[in-house]
């Protein structure tokens, strides 16, 4: 059995081979003797292997052992990637080349106007989603030494000290190989040849692992395929929704993941190498894909219940009593572990130190100001990256203290997959759309970061954060606000429910805003050079200087790049624009370049705010600059005519909608008022009629019959007189021939005989609520118009309140000269669509319960004009309100 002292010894030896090999790259690079193979496509697709990390080589067999053969789709999105979108990569990496691009958010920086603040949030967003991944490497290291450490009882294993000295030693294992040169635009030749090594390792591994498995244990291909069949992976069903989902996170994450893009792009020597890697990655992919199965279903068969399927590559080994195959193995999850930890640390080092440090620094110390400012701007920046490589370290050690290395940590993977993803809208549409502005990459950024976070990050990382009762009914109980059942929709995967409402709402914030915002010249003139980088493979335009500038220039440069590297950069200046000396001239040309080389080391938002205070952002001399300048004035100008035109022509237009729409109404309430007329006319008359008949053509009939007959026709005939007042009310009303009756009168007396009137002889009860000591206030108006009015709106609550205990509130306050009774039930109220209706002839708003012809609230409205106040409709209460408003003393102009 394998002791922990020949574990620790292998391993040691192992590391000193990568120290050696990445010490022996560095030095041939430094003295430019690279050998051949270092710069070939091989070495870059081995590269690429960086992908696959400790959740892959362990993770995969622990995923097909739960989840049959959905792991497949961690390794399908990459694949599609590189075969059907290589022709994207390729314009990925000539944009990272032409424009000195550094990390993901240097690049994001770059294309919306080199704006730090967009970098600051991906940078975040980076170190975010991957520090819990970070912990993810960290812990399955310790598992894997636990393995080896039950075996050998001579031992005891102290877990939280071995993830300490692991961590320790891959934070200067990238301290001292990642952040050799200041120019993180250079490629880091030692630590690509340790990656590419490791990714010949955990390969070997994984499929030595697989051979032994098949041919060793199964007895063949044909017996593990029966064996397959048998355990419970052959019984695995497709979720269409979760492999959708899925693939497009690994697809997204392989484009947007830091460690991806350092590899991809930051560390690409030549753009042709894609084309080799379009075909040898996905190869590799199928390579180390390949036995996961195998081993899966061989692992639930052979080892005890209750195993753990993330440990199978191991333990199956160690089972069968091969040592030195669990040692490679051990040494093949080692690879994967160590290579993700190491180049995500460098380059969310550099993305840390460019773009928070380093502008923090610089302000701090005034060195935005001027050159002249002592201190040594290179040192500064190497120690923010080993710092921060430090910290990013110190933070995935402490995350995996905190949650314990426990179960929430497996699903990392996806969650940091999905959380990186939110970049991917901005990137592709930054590549693609010159239209796309830095506002919309804001606003897309914030929305999907915050809706990732909601829904599945703090849901489930590190225990969660929610409570069941928050998960189950939503924060202040509200349903639809449900971390994993958004706005009501129930029943997906938290995956695919995550990446449904993050994606679509990023995308959506993203076009829109970018439509609704007017990018800067700054951000036209990068949209450009990213949109058509084939085109133009010069970099960003914008800059002129003058001969006494280029002083301050080289001793800016000095202190970013060094004296050696800014006399050298200088010098070759110099001898292209083949003047006199002893500075080139500060052209536009020279200036372009001299940024790209400062954004390899500071960045590109730095880098542009350094030369731009020294040349004072001088831009309108570039020819670029200056037509994109015109024809941002000219758009603006003519942006402001088409604005004021269209808010004029969406001003009528909404007005004819209205006016359109109220004509229709009134004419509908036109055509049934003529109807309601009609029925209300010829129904009284007809029985005027009949029982006048009956009265003169029957001579037997008895007194009690007589007086019946003779009762129904004087109700009928009464009838027809409300009616006919009604119109002849508003007629009178509308045409001004109204004479008013003006006295003084107690508004809570008019109130009473309102009320009187209106509810005698009511069918059922309405509780009416008043405080008397308001109403105490005298009126001087005509209080028979005045009571005519509230008579109409207490009768209608009585008619038309649907509540089961109806009510009618009636509230007085005196407000100045004038007075204000509101009068409000409790019932369903007024639909929306007839509340600009209410106070219009002929409009009933239930006509199947209205006795009327829906003339009264018109009538009052008429009677309210001529006494100098108002009648309203509260739209804001519940159930139907309305506002009467009069002048405590009526004057004599408002009777004319």
């Amino acid at each position: 059995m394998t002791s922990l002292n020949l574990l620790a010894t292998v391993s040691l030896g192992y590391v000193a081979i990568l120290f050696m090999v990445a010490f022996w790259a560095d030095r041939q690079a430094l003295r430019g003797r690279s050998a051949r193979f270092m710069r070939s496509p091989l070495i870059y697709t081995l590269s690429l292997s960086i992908y696959c990390t400790a959740w892959t080589f362990y993770g995969a067999v622990g995923y097909a052992a739960r989840s049959g053969m959905e792991y497949v789709t961690i390794y399908l999105g990459p694949t599609l990637v590189m075969i059907g979108w290589w022709w994207g990569l390729r314009k990925l990496v000539r944009v990272g080349r032409s424009q000195r691009i550094s990390s993901i958010a240097d690049l994001l920086s770059a294309r919306y106007g080199k704006s730090n603040v967009l970098a600051i949030g991906v940078t975040l967003l980076a170190v975010v989603g991957v520090t819990p991944y970070i912990a993810l490497q960290l812990q399955s290291i310790t598992l894997s030494v636990a393995i080896f450490a039950e075996a050998d009882p001579t031992r005891s294993h102290n877990e939280s000290g071995t993830v300490f000295w692991i961590a320790m030693g891959l934070a200067c294992f990238a301290i001292l190989f990642g952040t050799r040169n200041l120019n993180a635009n250079e490629r880091h030749h030692g630590v690509v040849m340790a990656v590419a090594l490791e990714a010949v390792v955990k390969l070997i591994a994984l499929v030595a692992v697989g051979v032994f498995v098949v041919w060793g244990l199964a007895g063949g291909i044909e017996e593990t395929l029966a064996r397959i069949d048998r355990s419970p992976i052959g019984h695995w069903q497709v979720d269409g929704g979760r492999w959708t989902a899925i693939t497009f996170l690994a697809a997204a994450a392989f484009v947007c993941l830091p460690r991806m893009f350092q590899v991809m792009v930051v560390e690409n020597e030549d753009e042709r190498h894609l084309r080799t890697a379009a075909w040898a990655f996905p190869t590799y992919l199928l390579l180390i894909s390949i036995f996961v199965v195998p081993i899966a279903a061989l692992g639930l068969e052979l080892l005890p219940q209750g195993s753990n399927p993330d440990l199978f590559v191991l333990t199956l080994p160690l089972s069968q009593g091969q040592n030195g195959l669990a040692m490679l193995s051990f040494l093949g999850g080692f690879s994967s572990a160590t290579s993700m930890v190491i180049v995500a640390a460098m380059s969310l080092s550099t993305m840390v130190s460019n773009h928070i440090v380093m502008p923090i620094w610089l302000r701090s110390t005034g060195a935005f100001k001027g050159a002249s400012v002592s201190g040594d701007v290179r040192s500064v920046v190497l120690f923010a990256r080993r710092f921060s490589i430090a910290a990013i370290m110190g933070l995935g050690y402490a995350y995996y203290q905190i949650s314990g290395g426990g179960a929430a940590l497996a699903a990392i993977g996806l969650i940091s997959f999905s959380g990186i993803a939110q970049i991917l809208p901005a990137l592709v549409g930054g590549l693609f759309w010159r239209g796309a502005t830095r506002a919309g990459a804001l606003a897309g950024l914030t929305i999907g970061f915050a809706i990732w976070g909601y829904t599945l990050l703090l849901p489930e990382v590190a225990g969660g954060v929610f409570s069941a009762s928050t998960l189950a009914n939503g924060p202040f109980g509200l349903s639809w606000l449900r971390p994993q059942a958004l706005f009501g929709i129930e029943g997906f995967d938290p995956i695919v429910h995550c990446v449904l409402w993050s994606m679509s709402l990023n995308v959506a914030a993203f076009a829109l805003v970018s439509v609704i915002s007017f990018p800067s010249p700054m951000e036209r003139l990068q949209g450009a050079q990213f949109v058509h980088v084939f085109d133009h493979s010069a970099g960003p335009g914008g800059w002129t200087g003058s001969v006494a500038q280029s002083e301050d220039l080289m001793i800016m440069s000095q202190r970013i790049l060094g004296p050696e590297d800014a006399q050298n950069f200088f010098q070759a200046a110099l001898r292209r624009q083949g003047g006199p000396g002893p500075l080139p001239e500060p052209t536009p040309s020279f200036l372009e370049q001299l940024e790209r080389e400062l954004s390899a080391s500071i960045g590109a938002a730095a880098a542009h705010a350094m030369i731009g205070q020294i040349v004072s952002g001088a831009a309108v001399s570039v020819e670029d600059l200056l037509a994109v300048a015109d024809e941002s004035a000219q758009l603006l100008e003519y942006s402001s005519r088409l604005e004021a035109q269209s808010k004029e022509l969406s001003r009528t237009a909404l007005q004819l909608r209205d006016t359109n729409q109220k004509l229709t109404q009134l004419s509908e309430q036109k055509d049934a008022f003529l109807s309601q007329v009609s029925h209300e006319l010829r129904t009284p008359m007809t029985s005027v009629r009949a029982f006048s008949e009956i009265l003169r053509d029957e001579p037997g009939l008895t007194a009690a019959e007589q007086h019946k007959y003779a009762s129904i026709i004087h109700d009928e005939a009464l009838r027809l007189t409300r009616l006919l007042n009604d119109l002849l009310d508003l007629s009178v009303l509308e045409s001004g021939a109204v004479s008013l009756n003006v006295s003084t009168r107690r508004l809570g007396d008019v109130l009473d005989h309102a009320l009187s009137s209106a509810l005698a002889g009511a069918d059922g009860p309405l509780q009416i609520i008043r405080d008397r000591d308001r109403e105490a206030v005298e009126v001087e108006t005509d209080v028979d118009r005045l009571s005519q009015v509230f008579i109409n709106l207490i009768a209608n609550a009585q008619k038309y309140c649907t509540a089961t205990d109806p009510e009618l509130r009636i509230h007085v306050r005196s407000n100045g000269d004038r007075v204000e009774v509101d009068l409000a039930d409790n019932g369903a109220g007024i639909p929306v669509d007839f509340h600009e209706m209410i106070f219009e002839k002929f409009s009933r708003v239930t006509p199947e319960r209205a006795g009327g012809a829906g003339l009264g609230l018109a009538i009052c409205k008429e009677i309210m004009r001529k006494l100098g106040g108002d009648i309203s409709f509260l739209s804001e209460q519940e159930g139907a309100a309305f506002r009467v408003t009069l002048p405590i003393r009526l004057k004599i102009e408002e009777i004319r």
